[in-house]
C-alpha cells in the first residue's frame, strides 16, 4: 500500500496541479455518504482535538437534520499530507437530481457509495447514469461493511452489472466500458471510519484501522484537474450562497486562467451580456470554514462576492477575451403544485403570525429561490395570487412550501400534478423506476397497491423473508404511494423511486378509496361531537381546534365526502338523569404534517399551510357552490 505522501508523485499527464483532487461523493438515500464525509474530516485532523464533533455536519440545513437527507450539495476541503481533496457532498434523493448534476459540474471524479446490504437501488442507477455521461472515473465504496446483513462480494458484483447496464443504454465506446470492470473497489465503514482494499467477511470492520486506503485510491484515481492556468480566466457558477456581510456570495469552478481579489472581470450571463464587475473578495475553503485568499488557480474551487445580480451557471472571464462556458443542464422537471396566498377564513389569525399574506411576497420569494435552484420553474396562472411550481419530484417541491412557512409565510399549495407533454399530438406523462422491498408476508398486498396505480411489474427477486420487486408506474401513481405502501407493509416496506422518462397517458386514475369528512360550520371543535363522529372515520382534529366551513376534518370510511358538524354541544336540559355524565375516552387526533397533507389532499382539495398549522381544505369552501360544480361535471359527462 502506498503511502498518501507517495501519491503526490504522480505523472505529469495526470494534470497540471498533482497536489489538488476534486471529487464528487454520491449514493442513494441513507447509504452514508454524509457520514463518510464526518470520518474524512476527522481522519484529516479538520475538527481539533477539543472541538465537539456533530454527526453529518455537512447537514447543516435544519430541514436537513429533521428529515436525515441531504437536500443541497455542499463543498469542503480536506487537506491529506500535503494532498487536497475537494470534497462535495450531494443529495441521495432523485426530488434533488439538480443539485447532484450541479455538483458533478465542479469535479473531476466520483465516489460512488453503495450499501453492503441493500446494494445499489432505483437512485444509485440514476446518480450513477449522471456520473457516466459526464465521463468521470468512478471509485466504488462498499459501505457499512459491518452490518450483520451485509453481503459485500454480491454488491460489487450488482454494482458492476449496474455500470454495464448504463453504459450500454449511454452507447460508451468498448475502451471506456471495459475500463468500468476494472474500477477500483474500496471496503469501508463510516461510522467507525475505517477502509481497506481487501474484501473483509460479511458483517466485519475493514481490516485497516483507518481511511489511508480510500484517499490513496482517489489520488490514484481521480486526475488531477487538467485545467490551464496560463489560457484567459474562465470561472463557472456552480452554487451561490450569501452572508450579511458580503451579501450574495457566487462559489465558482476556475476553469482556466487564474482569478485574483480586487480584479476586474467579465460577468457573462444567459441573455448573452457581458459586465465589467469587480471582485471585492475571494475565499477559499479550509474543512468547513471560508477564509480569504488573494488568488486561486485553474482546477480550485473558491467563493467570490461583489457581484450582486450572479446566477448559478454565469461564467466570470477575462475582461479583454471573453468566453462563456456552457450553461449547467438539468433534466425538466416531473411534478408541479399551485402555490398562491392563503384564502381561507383563518388568514393571519396564528398565535404567532408571521405576516408575509401579500401576493408580492409570495412571488419575490419565489423568483427569490429561482436564482439558486436550477431545477424549478415558477410559471403564472388565471390568477394574479398564484403560480405554479415545478420541479423534479414531490418531496422537492414540500420543502420549498416548509422553509417558506418557517420564514413566516401564509400560503394555500394545490394538489401535486404531473407535469405533462405532446409527443406526436399525443399527451405523454412521467414515469418512474419504483423498488419495493417488503416482507414475503405482504407481498400480495403490495402487489395490488401498485396494480391499483397502473404500475408494471419489471423484475422480482425472492429473499429468505423479503421479496424485492422493480415496477415501472407512472409519476402521478406515486403522488401520495408512501403512506398507504407503510401501511400495508405495517412499515416494515422500504420504497424508492427515480424517474424513467416520458411514456403515454394511461387514463383515468382513483388515488384515493376514501372520502373526506369536511366541516360544514366554522367554530372550534367540542369533545361531544368527536365522540359522536368517531365511527365515521380517521379525524385530523381534535377539541378545541378552530374549524371552518368547507375544512377537511377527518377521513371517511366511504368512498364519497360527507359533510358532518364536528362544533355540535351537549344540549343541556334541567331533567335530572339517573345515569349522571359518563367519562368518554377519546381517541387522538391523527395529526398530518405537510407532506402527508400533500399526499392525502385530493383533485378538488388545497392545503392551507401557516407557520403553526397545516390544514386540509376543499378549493370552494361554499358547500352549494361545490353541489353545483358536480352537477356541471355529470352532465358534460
Amino acid at each position: 500500500m502506498s503511502s498518501p505522501a507517495s501519491t503526490l508523485a504522480a505523472p505529469a499527464d495526470r494534470g497540471a496541479r498533482a497536489e489538488l483532487r476534486n471529487v464528487a461523493i454520491v449514493a442513494h438515500v441513507d447509504h452514508g455518504k454524509t457520514t463518510l464525509v464526518d470520518a474524512m474530516l476527522r481522519a484529516s485532523g479538520a475538527f481539533g482535538e477539543r472541538a465537539a464533533v456533530v454527526d453529518r455536519v455537512m447537514d447543516s440545513g435544519d430541514l436537513e437534520r429533521e428529515k436525515g437527507i441531504t437536500i443541497l450539495a455542499k463543498h469542503t476541503a480536506i487537506d491529506w499530507h500535503g494532498m487536497t481533496v475537494n470534497v462535495v457532498d450531494t443529495p441521495g434523493h432523485a426530488d434533488f437530481g439538480g443539485e447532484v448534476e450541479r455538483g458533478l459540474s465542479m469535479v473531476d471524479g466520483v465516489v460512488l457509495l453503495v450499501d453492503a446490504s441493500e446494494g445499489p437501488l432505483p437512485q444509485t442507477r440514476f446518480v450513477l447514469r449522471k456520473t457516466l455521461a459526464a465521463g468521470l472515473p468512478v471509485v466504488l465504496v462498499v459501505n457499512k461493511t459491518d452490518r450483520p446483513d451485509a453481503r459485500c462480494e454480491e454488491v460489487v458484483d450488482e454494482s458492476l452489472e449496474l455500470l454495464l447496464e448504463l453504459a450500454d443504454e449511454l452507447e460508451l465506446d468498448e475502451a471506456t466500458t471495459a475500463g468500468l470492470l476494472e474500477l477500483p473497489v474500496v471496503y469501508a465503514s463510516g461510522r467507525a471510519g475505517r477502509a481497506s482494499r481487501n474484501r473483509p467477511a460479511d458483517g466485519e470492520l475493514p481490516d485497516e484501522p483507518g481511511l489511508e486506503p480510500l484517499f490513496d485510491v482517489i489520488a490514484e484515481t481521480v486526475p488531477a484537474p487538467a485545467d490551464d492556468p496560463d489560457a484567459p480566466l474562465q470561472a463557472h457558477v456552480t452554487n451561490l450562497d450569501a452572508t450579511s456581510f458580503l451579501g450574495r456570495i457566487a462559489l465558482c469552478r476556475v476553469r482556466a486562467g487564474v482569478i485574483r481579489r480586487g480584479q476586474q472581470v467579465a460577468w457573462c450571463t444567459a441573455d448573452g451580456r457581458t459586465t465589467r464587475v469587480k471582485i471585492s473578495e475571494l475565499l477559499r475553503t479550509e474543512a468547513l470554514t471560508r477564509v480569504p485568499a488573494e488568488s486561486a488557480s485553474a482546477g480550485d474551487l473558491v467563493a467570490v462576492a461583489g457581484i450582486a445580480e450572479v446566477t448559478i451557471g454565469d461564467t466570470l472571464a477575462d475582461p479583454e477575451d471573453p468566453r462563456p462556458l456552457p450553461r449547467i443542464h438539468v433534466d425538466e422537471p416531473a411534478i408541479s403544485v399551485t402555490i398562491g396566498i392563503n384564502t381561507s377564513p383563518l388568514v393571519g389569525r396564528d398565535p404567532h403570525p408571521g405576516g408575509k399574506l401579500t401576493a408580492r411576497q409570495v412571488k419575490n420569494r419565489l423568483d427569490q429561490e429561482l436564482v439558486g435552484n436550477v431545477s424549478l420553474r415558477v410559471l403564472p396562472t388565471e390568477r394574479p395570487d398564484a403560480w405554479e411550481v415545478q420541479g423534479r419530484g414531490e418531496l422537492a417541491l414540500a420543502v420549498l412550501v416548509e422553509t417558506m412557512r418557517r420564514e413566516g409565510f401564509e400560503l394555500t399549495v394545490g394538489k401535486p400534478e404531473v407535469v405533462t407533454k405532446i409527443v406526436d399530438g399525443k399527451v405523454h406523462e412521467p414515469f418512474e423506476n419504483l423498488s419495493c422491498d417488503v416482507p414475503t408476508e405482504h407481498l400480495g398486498a403490495v402487489t395490488q397497491l401498485v396494480a391499483g396505480r397502473k404500475g408494471e411489474l419489471v423484475q422480482m427477486v425472492h429473499g429468505a423473508t423479503r421479496v424485492r420487486m422493480d415496477y415501472r408506474v407512472p409519476s402521478r401513481g406515486l403522488i401520495g404511494f408512501r403512506t398507504e405502501f407503510l401501511t400495508v407493509t405495517r412499515g416494515a416496506g422500504i420504497a424508492s423511486h427515480v424517474h424513467d422518462g416520458y411514456g403515454p397517458w394511461l387514463g383515468e386514475m382513483r388515488m384515493r378509496q376514501r372520502g373526506s369528512l369536511v366541516a360544514d360550520r366554522s367554530g372550534p371543535v367540542t369533545a361531544y361531537a368527536v365522540d359522536q363522529l368517531s365511527d365515521r372515520g380517521v379525524l385530523f382534529v381534535g377539541p378545541g381546534t378552530q374549524v371552518y366551513n368547507g375544512m377537511v376534518i377527518g377521513e371517511y370510511t366511504r368512498g364519497e365526502d360527507l359533510e358532518v358538524n364536528i362544533v355540535r354541544e351537549k344540549k343541556l336540559t334541567n331533567m335530572r338523569m339517573s345515569t349522571g355524565d359518563e367519562l368518554v375516552k377519546l381517541t387522538p387526533p391523527t395529526v398530518l404534517n405537510l407532506e402527508q397533507a400533500l399526499e392525502f389532499c385530493a383533485a378538488d382539495e388545497c392545503v392551507e399551510v401557516t407557520p403553526e398549522s397545516v390544514r386540509l381544505r376543499k378549493t370552494v369552501l361554499d358547500s352549494h357552490a361545490r353541489a353545483r360544480a358536480r352537477s356541471r361535471a355529470k352532465a358534460a359527462v
